[in-house]
């Protein structure tokens, strides 16, 4: 846990440590330059739990002893430390102690008593007055106890209210626990999750490679060499391996293969699965509903508090009352209303009061709060249990934790020598790939050698140019100056002087290529090497969907890929062809360049980037984006079929109306040309009625529609204009009415067919609406002037005189509108046609249009997935050198250690004795003290530093041992002597006489008396005599009494001389007694009943048989 803060610290007075085991609360008095283990000893000294067994935890900051409390911004007033005990965490720890909460005990007060309390109205005549100090010293008592009862009833509710402060703190603490094991907990599970990715990707992947092995094969079978390639050993891909050791190889990593699987299986997952179990257990018990009972019933038992404390008002306010009234008698201020009797019958029925209701009610509320209490410390020590229990838990989550984190290395170099094992088979699964890299690489350094080629070619050419314009541009300054300078002068400034021409020359190179082109890839190079069909089907499903019916989408495509580098070498070389080399062919093989680049690229990939690169989750994504984009692709395309159906019947219906249009108004200009020639007619009836039988020739009229007379050229307006030479005679007879009725119609009928024309059509074909307005234009003038080919309606004579002259005109009127009709019905068919085929052309070209558009953002979406994919290629690619070299950095590292714990290991086993230890380790520490290197990591550093200093110890250790192994032979030989000395000192006070209070064990000298009794030799007391068994037993080898004994006490036997008993007739009878007398062991004590006296001793007297054994080296002297 990280001890650095970078919140800012205002530092507070105290600091407030909180035991976790039993939720006591510490406050200390002390600053922020205080050490942690000032504040760990004063803890020791205060609670009981051992300095090496506290742990102090802050947040999700571990406290250490050497760091001031500084370092993790303490002591401050919004933050709390709790106390661990690390003895509690074990799993044979015993439980906690069961809560003991002391109240001290209040006595209730003594009865009241007129002897210890008397009052002046004691001694009153009158019962009444002599009755009010008697209530007083009762309400007085009343007070009294009811103040015991509630302040008893108060410290146990403030008990109870302290127990559930501490498991608050309980609580709180082990929050704090849970709090730092999650968070180890949620690294291994991180840690856990990744390895688990990882390994299911190579799982999936060593898998698919020993399921499809045999179809690899087949296909590698299968797949024939190029004829320059081939030779008499090797005709296909599969003769590039070795096929016998296949087999082997599949074996022995499939056999791996499960074995790693069965490992994680059976060993890794259910361990995470049981720590996950064991986490979820842990977080899923919980203290709260325990604890939120506790308060709520504290929480409504102070409502006793309440009552008592309205009882005790109540108390005290009677007592005041008794205490006036008593007052007011003693001081004789009694009103007359008020007299001694009406007080006490007040008084009595308070007595009542108090006595029957107050002080009850207040004995049930004790009653109710002692419950309350004891409920407390049952719940506090259930807390107690708990906190106990998920402590050890805690710590043995932690313990698999840690062994789980550890095990996460070994299983990352299993599947590194996984990976190490599957090579040859990945070798398999590549050889396609790369074989069709290869030949897509010999096509793009061919298309790149006829780029390069071009753009010399072209570099050329633009040099030429600029050789040119340079030329151009110093003989017009010679020329401009030549006329004011000499020519010698200017020869002599080097200004005749022009540019050399420019040879361009590249040597050919990649000759050796084989011939193949970017069509063959896949006769030679299938595209199931890349063991990626089902992915190439969909690519070209989504392909097909995107581009539609269309065959040149793909050559767009092409096209667009690069187009920002084309447009920047396009624009240098403009469309100039060099040798050969076009613009367009420049191009060409720039597209085939990068096609050819692209798939070597995507051969690289492998199905290994597939794999490693994609889990499960992300395949899917990938997938189901894919399959969402095709799906709008298809939608779009629909919908875009639709729209062109749709735009299509609308302009098919846009032509019907304009062809429905055009007959009405033929149909409108034919009927009034009819109208036109029944006025025509009505005008010769005329004139037959005037003149008779008279024939006139009448000019002729065409009886074509009068859009093609509205197209006539200019020539026939100045023939018209010269019939109408005569203003006074031929328009005259103009019938005005109806040229200015057919001028009317005429221009009303254009102007509603182009009023009749859609908005949609006049924006997308301007020109054909130029050009029909021209047309337009000159059909309405043609029709609005009035046509001169009418005649006039006259008299008989007027037409007679101009009939000659009229007649030559109207022929060569209608030889002239004859030819201009000709060519009008021509230009008219001719200029159908043209914008037919404008309108085909310009429909053509939106389709284009829209399928390059479409075309331009399907190859920037593939451009951007081709950047990508190189970004996150490369990207795997560092990451992947990074691990391998920190890989082989660790790995050298653990070389290098394991080779010194050899070292180590061996000086260890070598060693015959200690000496011999410390003097390999010596060495071994000398050999260790020069590095080889200087590029040595800290690990090794520390080791031989490790080592020296080990070295170093174990050397004074063996010094001290030959030290101390020579101070103890020397104590060894003290001892001996002194034990010498003591057991002779022993064995002389053994065989000392006691001449003084005799006692078991000891020496003791008996000599023969006068009256033939053995008596002690002693100074202090006498009248201690000789056993008779011992004497026996010291006379029975010997043929006399000695004359003194010396034995070793083994029993005194104290007697006292009573008065002689009954003589009795059998003598037996008293031995038996005296040897009953003596039945007592070692006790020494008097032995009541008679007893004889064998001494001659006074009766009363007491004396002492003793009890002596033989002492091996006695000397008895000769009988006296």
């Amino acid at each position: 846990m990280s001890s650095i803060v970078t919140e800012d610290f205002v530092p507070g007075r105290k600091l407030v440590v909180h035991v976790a085991e039993n939720g006591r609360t510490f406050e200390l008095d002390c600053d922020e330059s205080a050490p942690v283990e000032a504040v760990q000893r004063f803890i020791e000294s205060v609670s009981g739990i051992r300095f090496c067994d506290q742990l102090l935890l802050c947040l999700d900051m571990k406290l250490e002893p050497q760091q001031p409390l500084s370092a993790y911004k303490l002591p401050r007033d919004d933050r709390e430390v709790f106390l661990y005990n690390r003895a509690r965490l074990h799993q044979d720890s015993p439980p906690p102690p069961r809560e003991q909460f002391d109240i001290p005990e209040i006595p209730d007060p003594p009865s009241p008593s007129s002897s210890q309390n008397p009052h002046a109205l004691d001694d009153a005549s009158d019962p009444a007055l002599k009755a009010l100090p008697s209530y007083e010293r009762q309400f007085r008592y009343h007070f009294q106890r009811g103040h015991v009862i509630y302040v008893r009833t108060q410290r146990k509710f403030e008990a109870c209210e302290q127990l559930l402060k501490e498991q608050r703190v309980q609580e709180r603490a082990l929050d704090t626990a849970r709090g730092s094991m999650d968070h180890y907990y949620q690294i291994v599970h991180q840690m856990y999750s990744d390895f688990m990715k990882c390994y299911s990707q190579q799982h999936r992947y060593h898998s698919d490679l020993l399921v499809n092995l045999g179809r690899d094969i087949e296909r590698l079978r299968s797949c024939k060499l190029h004829p320059t390639l081939q030779t008499e050993t090797r005709r296909c891909l599969l003769d590039l391996l070795k096929e016998e050791n296949l087999p082997k190889w599949a074996e022995v990593c499939a056999g791996s293969h499960r074995q790693f699987e069965t490992k994680i299986t059976t060993q890794l997952k259910p361990a995470f699965t049981e720590l996950k179990r064991r986490v979820e257990d842990l977080f899923s018990c919980t203290a709260s509903t325990s604890i939120r009972d506790v308060e709520t019933m504290i929480k409504d038992h102070h409502r006793y508090l309440n009552e008592q404390k309205s009882i005790m008002q109540s108390l005290s306010k009677d007592v005041n009352t008794v205490k006036k009234l008593v007052d007011d008698c003693v001081n004789c201020q009694l009103t007359a209303s008020l007299r001694p009797h009406d007080a006490v019958s007040a008084l009595g029925p308070m007595y009542d009061v108090h006595d029957k209701n107050h002080i009850p009610k207040m004995q049930v509320c004790d009653r109710a709060i002692t419950k309350l209490l004891e409920m407390s410390k049952i719940k506090k020590n259930e807390m107690n249990l708990f906190v106990h229990n998920c402590m050890q838990k805690v710590a043995y989550i932690q313990y698999i934790i840690k062994d789980i984190r550890s095990q996460f290395p070994v299983y990352k170099l299993a599947m590194e020598r996984q990976d190490g094992q599957f090579q040859h088979l990945q070798v398999v699964r590549g050889i396609g790939p790369a074989y069709r890299a290869c030949l897509a690489e010999v096509v793009r350094r061919k298309a790149s050698m006829k780029l390069y080629m071009g753009l010399a070619g072209q570099l050329a050419d633009r040099l030429a140019a600029k050789r040119e314009v340079e030329v151009r541009r110093r003989e017009d300054f010679l020329k401009a100056q030549g006329i004011y300078i000499p020519r010698d002068i200017l020869a002599s400034m080097g200004l005749f002087d022009s540019p050399s021409h420019c040879d361009v020359k590249v040597d050919p190179f990649d000759t050796e290529l084989l011939e193949v082109d970017i069509v063959d890839l896949d006769r030679y190079a299938p595209e199931y090497l890349l063991g990626m069909a089902s992915k190439a089907e969909r690519h070209a499903m989504s392909k097909g969907s995107i581009s539609g019916d269309s065959c040149h989408l793909a050559e767009s495509g092409e096209k667009s890929l690069e187009k920002s580098e084309s447009e920047e070498l396009l624009d240098c070389c403009e469309s100039v062809e060099i040798a050969g080399t076009s613009k367009l062919e420049v191009e060409n093989a720039r597209l085939k360049a990068e096609l050819a680049s692209a798939l070597a690229q995507i051969c690289s990939f492998g199905l290994e980037f597939e794999y490693m690169s994609l889990d499960d989750s992300k395949l899917d994504t990938l997938l189901k984006n894919n399959a969402e984009k095709t799906a709008e692709a298809l939608h779009l395309k629909d919908e875009y079929g639709k729209h062109l159906q749709s735009m299509l019947k609308m302009k098919n219906m846009q032509c019907l109306s304009y062809e429905k249009r055009i007959q009405e108004l033929e149909q409108r200009l034919s009927d009034q040309y009819q109208k036109f020639l029944g006025g025509k007619d009505a005008s010769e009836s005329c004139k037959s009625e005037v003149s008779g039988n008279e024939e006139v020739n009448m000019p002729y009229v065409s009886t074509e529609p009068m859009e093609e007379v509205s197209c006539t050229s200019a020539s026939l307006d100045a023939k018209l204009a010269q019939f109408s030479g005569q203003p006074g005679k031929a328009r005259e007879g103009v019938d005005e009415n109806m040229a200015d009725f057919l001028g009317m119609s005429n221009q009303q009928a254009v102007s509603s067919a182009r009023n009749s024309m859609d908005s949609s059509m006049r924006e997308q074909h301007q020109d054909e609406l130029q050009v029909g307005e021209k047309c337009g234009k000159e059909t309405a003038e043609s029709m609005v002037e009035p046509p001169n080919i009418t005649l006039p309606c006259g008299t008989a004579e007027e037409l007679d005189s101009a009939s000659k002259p009229q007649d030559d005109l109207l022929l060569e009127l209608q030889n002239a509108l004859d030819e201009k009709s000709n060519q009008c019905s021509e230009t008219e068919s001719k200029l159908k046609a043209t914008l037919e085929e404008v309108a085909v052309l310009r429909r053509d070209l939106e389709v284009s249009r829209k399928l390059l558009d479409e075309s331009q953002m399907n190859c920037a979406h593939l451009e951007n997935c081709l950047h990508e994919a190189r970004e996150e290629a490369h990207t795997n690619l560092c990451a992947a050198d990074r691990r391998a070299s920190e890989y082989s950095a660790l790995r050298a590292s653990a070389v290098k250690m394991r080779g010194l714990f050899e070292r180590l290991r061996s000086c260890i086993n070598a060693s015959p004795g200690p000496a011999g230890f410390a003097d390999s380790l010596h060495s071994l520490a000398l050999s260790l003290a020069s590095p080889l290197n200087d590029n040595e990591d800290d690990g090794t550093v520390e080791f031989r530093a490790c080592v020296k200093v080990l070295a170093e110890r174990v050397g004074l250790l063996s010094q001290q041992r030959a030290r101390l192994i020579k101070e103890l032979e020397e104590k060894k030989e003290l001892v001996q002597s002194l034990y010498t000395k003591h057991q002779l000192e022993k064995q002389a006070n053994k065989e000392k006489i006691s001449f003084g209070h005799l006692e078991v064990h000891e020496l003791a000298a008996f000599i023969l008396n006068s009256a033939g009794h053995y008596e002690a030799i002693n100074r202090n007391c006498s009248n201690y005599y000789l056993s008779a068994e011992s004497v026996a037993l010291f006379t029975e080898h010997s043929p006399s009494r000695p004359s003194y004994i010396i034995g070793q006490i083994v029993h005194i036997e104290r007697r006292t001389v009573r008065a002689p008993a009954p003589i009795r007739s059998n003598q037996g009878d008293q031995v038996n007694l005296l040897s009953a007398s003596n039945v007592g062991g070692s006790r020494l004590g008097p032995v009541p009943g008679p007893t004889s006296n064998p001494y001659d001793l006074p009766i009363g007297c007491e004396y002492f048989v003793v009890t002596v054994a033989m002492l091996p080296d006695t000397i008895h002297s000769p009988a006296s």
